[in-house]
């Protein structure tokens, strides 16, 4: 019964996750765009994985700017960095390390960023991790059915942006840039703008 249970789990994640790569391919979540803290989103989603890396002994850290305004879906962003981050905590190893950073840079724009320790990606599986269910072999025998970084991808596009994938050798860095709000940046300044409440969202395995 509890093999059952999960089997339907899995099949509802899968469904789930395809329904949301839909959505955001129709370009339908565009028009719900606001301002938001990218720096407080990060924050709030490390802290919420800050258990299970105590659990498997990863030290997940964060580096931010006081203020990284970008406008998009909150909920996506999310999304998206809790893939990233649940992917590092996947292929890091025991005592190992994932950093987030979440930067405004020279050119007014934001990166968002997850590096870690794990063994990485070979080159020749690069180009091809961001397709639907593709699982390179060192995905053989871990949880997922290769979603993870096609939603992550979906979401970059949907912002204006890319996934990038920079092999470290070891480990992986994995970024997103935005661009920079303006905007959001002044309004934060003058301390009257009330800040999107944080929503976890369940990350779609890779």
């Amino acid at each position: 019964m509890a093999d059952a249970v999960e089997d339907v789990d899995r099949v509802i994640g899968i469904f789930n996750a395809l329904l949301r790569l839909a959505e955001i391919d129709s370009g339908l979540r565009r028009s719900g765009f606001v301002s938001l803290d990218l720096a407080e989103l990060a924050a709030a989603a490390v802290e919420f994985y800050q258990p299970a890396a105590e659990l498997k002994g990863v030290t997940l850290s964060l580096t931010a700017s006081p203020v990284a305004p970008v406008r998009g879906d909150s909920v996506l962003l999310a999304q998206a960095l809790g893939n990233l981050i649940d992917n590092a905590l996947k292929y890091t190893p025991e005592f190992g390390a994932i950093s987030v950073s979440v930067q405004v840079l020279a050119d007014q724009s934001v990166e968002m960023a997850v590096a870690d320790t794990g063994p990485g990606i070979p080159a020749a599986d690069l180009p091809r991790v961001t397709q639907r269910f593709y699982r390179g072999d060192a995905s053989r025998g871990t949880p997922g059915v290769g979603l993870g970084l096609s939603l992550v991808e979906a979401v970059a596009r949907l912002h204006g942006s890319a996934l990038e994938l920079h092999d470290r050798e070891p480990g992986l860095r994995a970024l997103i840039r935005l661009p920079a709000d303006p905007l959001r940046g002044v309004r934060l300044e003058r301390g009257g703008f009330e800040e999107p409440a944080y929503e976890a969202q369940p990350a779609v395995h890779a």
